[in-house]
């Protein structure tokens, strides 16, 4: 799925982790109202309204964002532009966020709808970093390699970090798997400064005893 934020949407708003708590309960409600029908097509519909309508057109963005437009108004324009271009499903979502004054969380609903129905089709996304790009021959693999390790099928999320020297930083929800060689030499050398303390104190505890006098 294409990142679906806005490029005119403010920062603060999509990064507050309240918002985020409320676009979850808005994604399932609009899941819900799909109910046994193409949640995909529905989620494709919603997104294409986001980047199609909303980025591609800031104006109008800006009526439906604006704290000066009523909401009975924004309800009338989407009814008056909706119709005829877009499901009754997403006519009637757009009508509930702009009742409750919510259509600047329709980026963080559309990505929270995709991750629910992904998790729902026992999916998961996975990032995966690495020093420079992954070709879809190592991409593939890791995916299968990682299907073999995780209870769902990993959706692969490729990331590119120079500063990763070597190996592979995979991260799966809030857990980190490091496997660079970066991290690797910190562990060692974090186990070596480990081993020569203990050798030092050793050696003191011994010279401190009567048998080292």
């Amino acid at each position: 799925m294409n990142d679906a934020t806005p490029k005119h949407r403010v920062a603060s708003v999509l990064e507050d982790p309240s918002a985020r708590a409320i676009a979850k309960v808005y994604s399932g409600a609009f899941l819900g109202a799909i109910g046994d029908g193409d949640a995909a097509g529905h989620l494709e519909e919603l997104v294409s309204f986001i980047e199609d309508v909303v980025d591609a057109h800031p104006d109008f963005a800006t009526i439906l964002l604006s704290q000066m437009v009523s909401k009975d108004d924004k309800v009338s324009i989407l009814e008056r532009v909706l119709p005829g271009h877009g499901s009754d499903i997403l006519l009637n979502f757009l009508r509930v966020l702009a009742t409750h004054d919510r259509l600047d969380l329709l980026p963080l609903i559309a990505q929270e709808a995709q991750l629910q129905f992904e998790t729902s089709n026992g999916q998961g996304r996975v990032q995966v970093t690495s020093a420079k790009p992954l070709s879809d021959a190592q991409l593939q693999n890791i995916t299968q390699s990682l299907k073999t390790k995780l209870s769902f099928d990993p959706i692969i999320e490729p990331q590119v970090d120079p500063t990763v020297l070597g190996g592979l930083v995979i991260q799966i929800g809030n857990i980190i798997h490091d496997g660079s060689i970066k991290t690797q030499l910190k562990s060692l050398r974090g186990r070596l400064q480990q081993r020569s303390l203990h050798e030092i104190q050793s050696g003191r505890d011994r010279f401190s005893t009567p048998e080292g006098n």
